[in-house]
């Protein structure tokens, strides 16, 4: 369990405050709209109407305590950046800030944000892949290079073992995990065999991905 500030609760921050909730984390949730505020109670374990590019208020919070601090703001950027320079002032662990373009993420990395999340931009790309290409069921971008995607098993694997297929060796791309029938098993070995009605996820550089699937 970790302790969270979260500072922004429209539909991102919101959706991230129920995250939260879920993974049994405490979090301290704030916005200067109090509707917003209101919408929050459930998913969090406290909750403060203020302005977080004010110092006094946010030195009152002891951004100091947080694990992690997440600034979700997202429709005023001068906002967000005066937020994430005055949680790193006052002694802020780590700082995460949303971004909508690389420009912004460049000036919240200069003024103290340790990491940045795209969420529109992230699941452009999401949505892109997933929706064009008839046989990904999921996609995850793990940096610039590698993403993981779950495919279904092709049909000239099916009957055959992961050791058999060997496609590690030959093309570099690693088989984390067979899923049936919504279960999924993540200690896979060579003799496992794989079944025209499983899906796999499969990890690896992502132009090998997209060239062996053809994605």
């Amino acid at each position: 369990m970790k302790s969270i500030l979260l500072i922004g609760l429209g539909r991102f921050g919101k959706h991230i405050a129920i995250h939260l909730n879920h993974l049994k984390h405490q979090v301290m949730a704030v916005d200067i709209v109090e509707e917003r505020v209101d919408n929050v109670l459930p998913y969090v374990t406290n909750a403060q109407i203020g302005d977080s590019t004010n110092p006094d208020f946010m030195e009152s919070l002891g951004v100091r305590n947080f694990d992690v601090c997440i600034v979700a703001i997202g429709n005023h950027f001068q906002n967000s950046l005066e937020t994430t320079s005055l949680l790193k002032e006052l002694g802020a662990r780590l700082v995460v800030s949303r971004a909508a373009r690389d420009v912004q993420a460049k000036f919240l990395l200069r003024n103290g944000a340790d990491e940045i999340v795209y969420p529109e931009k992230q699941l452009a790309k999401w949505t892109a892949i997933r929706y064009t290409a008839d046989h990904v069921l999921d996609y995850i971008e793990l940096d610039e290079e590698h993403a993981m995607f779950e495919i279904p098993v092709p049909g000239n694997w099916a009957g055959r073992t992961i050791g058999q297929i060997d496609i590690r060796k030959k093309f570099n791309i690693n088989i984390m995990g067979v899923k049936k029938n919504g279960k999924l098993e993540l200690s896979v070995s060579p003799d496992i065999m794989l079944e025209a009605e499983e899906t796999m996820l499969v990890l690896g550089r992502s132009r090998d991905l997209q060239k062996y699937f053809r994605i």
